[in-house]
C-alpha cells in the first residue's frame, strides 16, 4: 500500500462509522459464525440464497469496484537477456555481478524503489565497503556493461522457456508522468534466470494478532531504519528465530523503548541475543504471548508459557507488538514454470528442489534459486555467486574469478512456532488470525479437518484461506502446518496450494496496454487508404481493415459506381489496392512438407518462380482458407491468404509448428503490413506496365501463374501474372513505404490507357462472373471443398493433409449434400443474399423445405442481369433445371441452374 501526496482513503464494511460499527456486534454471535457457515445455514432455496448473498457479500472485506475509466496510460515493452536476475539483495547482486564480468548481458529487476532493500535495513559492510556504496557499484557495472536495472518492478509470472513478465511502476502513485505512461508492462525472454526473490517473514499466531499496532518485526525495521517512522513508542517483540533481535536492537539504537523480547524458544544465546541484553533489553524464553489487549489498538500484552494451555503469568503494556515467525522463501516464480518445494525440516520452510528445478525443451534446468530464495539464510553472497556462476557455465562460457566459499554465519535455529502458546484452549484459537484479509482463524482450519477436508487444496476454498489478493504470502505455512498437525500428518505430507502467476496484482490497464478505446482493436489501414479517402471512397470493413467498397464520382449511387468500376476494368484498366492480402512467407529445409500437410494440394513440387493455387482445411475437414503460394527459392514459399485471414492462419501455422511438429525445420513470418500490393487488371495492363518499363511482362516471359522480381517505373517489385477478375491481370507487391508513391505513378502513366480505381463490390461482382469463391461467402464452416466443385485442388497422391480424415467420414462424403451451381433468374433480377430454394412440403412445425440457398448474388453489368453462386441438392447434376428461392416479402424468385462461370470459361482473356 502506498501512501502519496493527495490520496483519499476511506475505510470500509463499517456502519455507521469505524470507530462505531454496529457489525461488529457480530462477535458476540461468532461461534455461530464459523468456516463455511453459509453453506450450512443458507443452504435452500435459491431465491433465498439471492436474498442473504447481498449481505454476506457486503461483509466480506470487499470495497467497491471502481465505475469511473482509468486515467492511467499503460505501456508495454519487449526484451532479451542473457541472465534475468530477479531481486537485488546481495545474492542477486553477486550473480548479477557474476554474469556481467563473465561478458553477459544482465536485466536486474527489484520491486523496491531503490537496490538492495534488505541491505538499506539492515546496513553492513560488504568487500570493506558500505553495503549501499557496494550496491550502488554493482548496478552501475550492469548498466554500463548494456545491461538494465528496474527498479519498482515486480515480477509476475514466470513460464517455459524463461519468458518472464515484469509490471514495472514509472512513477509514484499520484504523480503525473513526463511520458505520459504511469506504468510499463515488460516481455522478458532470457537465457538463464537467477529468483535471489529473498524470504517472507511469517507472522505468529496468538489471539488478537489482527489488532492494530501488531506487525511484523521486518516491517517495523523497515519503519525505523529506512524511514524514520515510529510504529509505537513502547514494542514488544515476539519470536521463534534471532532475526527479530535485529528489530529489538534497531529500536533501542533509534531511542525508542522495547518492552521486552518474548521468544518462545527455550534458550536464546547468540549473538543477537545477548546484544540485545548489553543494550538492556528485557528478554523472555520460553515464554509466548497469551492475547494482546485492547480493541482498536494495542493497549498491552498477556504473557504465559509457551509449553503451556494459556495461562496468564503477567501483562506488559505496550503500543505496538512486533512478530516474528521466521521466513518463508518467495518461491512462487520457480514453482510458476515447474520447478518442485522441498521441506526443510531444520528451518521449517519449503525451498527449490535443486534435483527437480524448472527445465527448458532441451531438458535442462533453465532457473537456479539464490540466497534467502533458496532456503540460505547464512552467507547468501556466496549462494549467490554460486548461482552466477552456475547461469554463465550453462550459457556456455567459463566464470571470470574464483568462487566464494560459504563461510557459515547462519543465525541461531529457529523453532517451529504454530500456534502460541502450543496447548491454546479452543477461545484462544478462535481469535488466531492466519488470513487477515479473509479473515481465517486457526480454529477455521482445524474444524475443516474435523469435518474431512483433509486435502490442503479443499480446506483453502472451504476456509478462503491464501484465496485473498496476497495469494497466501502470509498464511500459507501457518496454514499448511495447522492443518498438518489436525491431521497428524508431517507438513510434506500435507502439501502445498498451487502457485500461479502473478505473484502480485496487476491492473488489467497494464496488460492490455495501449489497446484500449480506439485502439482496443486498431482499425488497419492500407499505405494508400489517404489516396482512397482524398478520392471520396465508401469503405466497407474486411476483417480489420477498410477497404474501399466503391469509388463513387459526381453523386452516383453506390450501384452505379460499382457498374462503371466493372465495366471500365473489362474493356480498358482497373487499379486496385490489394494490400490487405494476406502474406505469410514459410522458409525453411521442410517448408515444403509443412505446406504439403497444411494445403489439400501438393505445395513441395511447385518450381521456384511459379505460383499454385490451395486451399485450406480445418482438422475437421471444412475449407477455412485459399490463396496463391509462390516459390521464393528451394526453401522459402511466399503463401497469400485472404485479408481477413492472414492473423488467423499465421497462428494456425504456428500452431501446428509449437504444438505438433516442433522438431521441424520451419520459420514462419506475417509480412501482410510490409508490403503494398497492386492489382493492375484489363485488356491495357500490359501495356500500362511496358509504357512505365523495366521488366519484361510479355506472355512468354512472364506466363500466366508465374511471377518476377525486378523493377517497375523505378520502383522495386515482385510481379505476379495471377487474376481474380478472369481478365489479364499483374498483381505488384512493392515495400509499404513506395505504396503510395507506385498507386500515384501508375495513375498518373495510366491515364492514357483509361486507367480507373475498384473497390471490393466489383472485385465481387468479376470474380462471381468467374465462377471463383469467396472464403466467407461460399464457406460458412460446414462447406467441404468437394462442396464447390474443387476437388482438382485435392491431390489424390498424398497419404495425408489437415482435413484429410475429416473429409472421408460418411456425412461429408455423401451424394446427397449441396453442391455449388450457378444461378440465373429467369426474370433477369437480383436474387436476395442468402435465400434458400424451397422445395415441397414442409417439416412437422410447419417451415417448408430447403435443398439450397444462394451464397453469393450481384447484378452483372457484362452481362446485363442478376447473377448468382449457391449450394443446391445434387446441383451439378441438375444444370437446366428451375428452382425457386423465397424472398422475405413472401413471394418467390424462379431461376435456373448454370455453370457457376458465366464469363469467359476457357480463360482466354486472362492468359493473353
Amino acid at each position: 500500500l502506498f501512501v502519496y501526496q493527495g490520496m483519499v482513503a476511506s475505510s470500509q464494511n463499517r456502519w455507521p462509522s469505524l470507530s462505531s460499527d454496529l457489525g461488529s456486534a457480530l462477535q458476540l454471535v461468532s461461534k455461530a459464525l464459523p468456516a463455511g457457515f453459509y453453506y450450512k445455514t443458507f443452504f435452500g432455496p435459491p431465491k433465498l440464497w439471492l436474498f442473504y448473498e447481498k449481505f454476506i457479500r457486503r461483509a466480506a472485506g470487499l470495497g467497491p469496484a471502481p465505475t469511473e475509466k482509468d486515467p492511467d496510460r499503460y505501456a508495454t515493452r519487449a526484451a532479451f537477456c542473457d541472465v534475468l536476475v530477479v531481486g537485488s539483495g546481495p545474492a542477486g547482486l553477486e550473480a548479477a555481478r557474476d554474469a556481467v564480468r563473465s561478458g553477459k548481458k544482465v536485466i536486474l529487476v527489484e520491486q523496491d524503489a531503490e537496490i538492495a532493500p534488505s541491505i538499506l535495513r539492515d546496513p553492513r559492510q560488504i568487500e570493506g565497503k558500505s553495503g549501499r556504496s557496494w550496491a550502488g557499484e554493482i548496478a552501475t557495472e550492469v548498466r554500463t556493461s548494456g545491461g538494465k536495472v528496474l527498479t519498482r518492478t515486480s515480477a509476475s509470472g514466470l513460464w517455459d522457456d524463461q519468458f518472464i513478465c515484469l509490471s514495472e511502476k514509472l512513477v509514484e502513485p499520484g504523480q503525473v508522468p513526463e511520458s505520459g505512461f504511469t506504468q510499463r508492462y515488460w516481455h522478458v525472454r532470457a537465457g538463464e534466470v537467477v529468483l535471489a526473490t529473498g524470504a517472507i517473514e511469517r507472522p505468529l499466531a496468538f489471539a488478537g494478532n489482527d489488532i492494530p499496532g501488531v506487525m511484523l518485526a521486518g516491517a517495523v525495521r523497515d519503519y525505523v531504519v529506512n524511514h524514520a517512522v515510529s510504529p509505537g513508542d513502547r514494542t514488544v517483540v515476539v519470536t521463534n528465530n534471532d532475526d527479530a533481535y535485529r528489530t529489538a536492537i534497531a529500536l533501542k539504537q533509534a531511542g525508542l523503548i522495547v518492552s521486552a523480547v518474548v521468544d518462545a524458544r527455550a534458550r536464546a544465546d547468540g549473538p543477537l541475543p545477548q546484544q540485545a541484553r548489553a543494550l538492556g533489553i528485557r528478554v523472555e524464553c520460553g515464554t509466548a504471548i497469551a492475547k494482546v489487549l485492547g480493541a482498536k489498538r494495542v493497549t498491552g500484552v498477556a504473557l504465559c508459557p509457551q509449553a503451556g494451555e494459556g495461562s496468564v503469568t503477567e501483562t506488559v503494556a505496550c503500543d505496538a507488538v512486533a512478530m516474528s515467525g521466521g521466513w518463508s522463501p518467495v518461491v512462487h516464480l520457480w514453482s510458476h514454470c515447474g520447478g518442485k518445494l522441498l521441506w526443510d525440516e531444520s528451518h521449517a520452510l519449503f525451498r527449490p528442489d535443486p534435483a527437480k528445478p524448472p527445465t527448458g525443451a532441451d531438458g535442462r534446468g533453465m532457473v537456479i534459486a539464490a540466497g534467502a530464495a533458496n532456503g540460505v539464510f547464512g552467507d547468501v553472497l556466496a549462494d549467490g555467486d554460486a548461482a552466477g556462476r552456475a547461469a554463465v557455465v550453462a550459457l556456455g562460457k567459463k566464470p571470470k574469478g574464483k568462487a566464494m566459499v560459504a563461510t557459515g554465519t547462519a543465525d541461531a535455529a529457529m523453532e517451529p512456532v504454530w500456534v502460541m502458546p502450543q496447548g491454546a484452549s479452543v477461545a484462544l484459537r478462535a481469535k488466531m488470525w492466519l488470513d487477515y484479509q479473509n479473515d481465517v482463524k486457526v480454529s477455521d482450519v482445524q474444524l475443516a479437518a474435523r469435518e474431512g477436508y483433509t486435502s490442503v487444496e479443499h480446506t483453502k476454498r472451504y476456509t478462503t484461506l491464501g484465496m485473498a489478493t496476497d495469494q497466501g504470502k502470509l498464511s500459507n505455512i501457518n496454514g499448511l502446518a495447522v492443518l498438518a498437525d489436525s491431521l497428524n500428518q508431517p507438513i510434506p505430507q500435507v502439501g502445498t496450494t498451487t502457485f500461479r502467476p502473478p505473484y502480485s496484482p496487476v491492473p488489467f490497464g497494464a496488460l492490455a496496454g495501449e489497446a484500449r478505446g480506439d485502439l482496443f482493436q486498431p482499425l488497419r489501414r492500407t499505405p494508400i487508404h489517404g489516396w482512397h479517402e482524398a478520392q471520396g471512397a465508401y469503405f466497407e470493413p474486411v476483417g480489420q481493415w477498410r477497404r474501399p467498397y466503391c469509388f463513387p464520382r459526381n453523386g452516383e449511387s453506390h450501384a452505379d459506381a460499382v457498374i462503371r468500376e466493372v465495366n471500365n476494368t473489362r474493356q480498358a484498366l482497373g487499379l486496385l489496392d490489394a494490400s490487405t492480402l494476406g502474406k505469410i512467407v514459410v522458409k525453411g529445409p521442410d517448408a515444403g512438407r509443412f505446406l504439403d500437410m497444411l494445403y489439400t494440394g501438393v505445395m513441395s513440387t511447385l518450381p521456384v518462380g511459379k505460383c499454385r493455387y490451395g486451399l485450406m482445411c480445418s482438422e475437421n475437414g471444412f475449407l477455412s482458407d485459399d490463396g496463391v503460394v509462390a516459390r521464393l527459392d528451394e526453401d522459402t514459399f511466399l503463401c497469400h491468404t485472404t485479408s481477413g485471414g492472414a492473423d488467423r492462419i499465421h497462428g494456425w501455422m504456428e500452431d501446428w509448428l509449437q504444438c505438433e511438429w516442433w522438431d521441424w525445420k520451419v520459420y514462419t513470418a506475417n509480412l501482410t503490413e510490409q508490403f503494398a500490393q497492386v492489382a493492375v487488371v484489363g485488356p491495357n495492363a500490359r501495356k500500362l506496365l511496358e509504357k512505365i518499363g523495366g521488366m519484361d511482362v510479355s506472355k512468354e516471359a512472364l506466363p500466366f501463374m508465374a511471377w518476377a522480381e525486378g523493377t517497375l517505373g523505378g520502383f522495386r517489385a515482385r510481379v505476379f501474372r495471377i487474376s481474380f477478375s478472369g481478365e489479364l491481370s499483374y498483381e505488384m507487391a512493392v515495400p509499404a513505404t513506395d505504396g503510395l508513391a507506385f498507386w500515384e505513378m501508375l495513375h498518373r502513366e495510366g491515364a492514357e490507357f483509361g486507367a480507373m480505381p475498384y473497390g471490393t463490390e466489383a472485385l465481387h461482382v468479376m470474380r462471381a462472373e468467374k465462377g471463383f469463391i469467396m472464403i466467407g461467402d461460399e464457406t460458412d464452416g460446414t462447406v467441404v471443398p468437394q462442396d464447390l466443385g474443387l476437388g482438382w485442388a485435392i491431390s489424390k497422391k498424398k497419404a495425408d493433409y489437415l482435413g484429410k480424415r475429416g473429409q472421408e467420414r460418411v456425412h461429408l462424403s455423401s451424394p446427397d449434400r449441396w453442391k455449388l451451381v450457378g444461378l440465373e433468374t429467369l426474370d433477369g433480377s437480383v436474387i436476395p443474399d442468402g435465400a434458400y430454394a424451397v422445395a415441397p412440403g414442409s417439416n412437422a412445425n410447419g417451415q417448408r423445405n430447403t435443398e439450397g440457398r444462394v451464397t453469393s448474388t450481384y447484378y452483372s453489368p457484362t452481362l446485363k442481369r442478376g447473377i448468382a453462386m449457391g449450394l443446391v441438392a445434387h446441383g451439378p447434376d441438375r444444370i437446366g433445371e428451375t428452382v425457386e428461392f423465397a424472398r422475405t416479402d413472401g413471394t418467390t424468385v424462379k431461376a435456373r441452374i448454370v455453370d457457376p462461370v458465366v464469363y469467359d470459361k476457357d480463360g482466354e482473356k486472362q492468359n493473353v
